[in-house]
């Protein structure tokens, strides 16, 4: 994975350079996002096994390991896969303090069975824990185009009219 960095040259131009982002840049956010993913959980009332499922299934001496160092301040050095999906948790985390004024609302919709397209009846929570990375970014995209005004109910069962050659207009 690379990012992008954006120097300015001697003119003040901002200029993007890509960089892969190595180890040193997983060891330096580690540890605070492993602390934020347990304050969040903690909130989110999540078990053991719910944690350990949303973290990419490390064994639960590597999660303890986890957790011990990061709580003592030091960071351990997590993969990838686990920072993207701590980035989802804190993505959902915050869509939901915008978009509900108590706790106890956020946790009722992300406990709560939901009538959205997405989640067919099922608890975004389920998603979120069952579903994998995929999982946890199909409910933090869902709450951001909730943000941005969708209400995401979707049109009803047998509502869609597929697209046809007719309706490709170019110019």
């Amino acid at each position: 994975m690379q990012v992008a960095e954006f120097p300015q040259d001697a003119g003040g131009t901002p200029q993007v350079q890509l960089r892969t982002l190595g180890r040193a840049d997983r060891a330096r956010v580690s540890g605070a996002g492993l602390r934020t993913f347990r304050n969040i959980a903690d909130r989110w009332r999540l078990t053991e096994p719910q944690r350990i499922a949303i973290l990419g299934e490390p064994p639960r001496s590597t999660y303890h390991s986890w957790m011990k160092k990061a709580q003592e301040g030091d960071s351990p050095t997590l993969p990838l896969d686990t920072l993207l999906r701590i980035s989802g948790i804190l993505g959902i985390h915050k869509s939901l303090e915008i978009l509900f004024a108590e706790q106890a609302q956020a946790l009722t919709w992300l406990s709560g069975a939901h009538a959205g397209t997405v989640f067919q009846g099922a608890p975004p929570v389920s998603f979120i824990v069952d579903g994998a990375l995929d999982g946890i970014l199909t409910v933090r995209r869902y709450l951001d185009a909730w943000r941005g005004g969708h209400a995401g109910l979707g049109a009803t069962e047998g509502a869609f009219e597929p697209v046809t050659e007719g309706d490709i207009v170019f110019v």
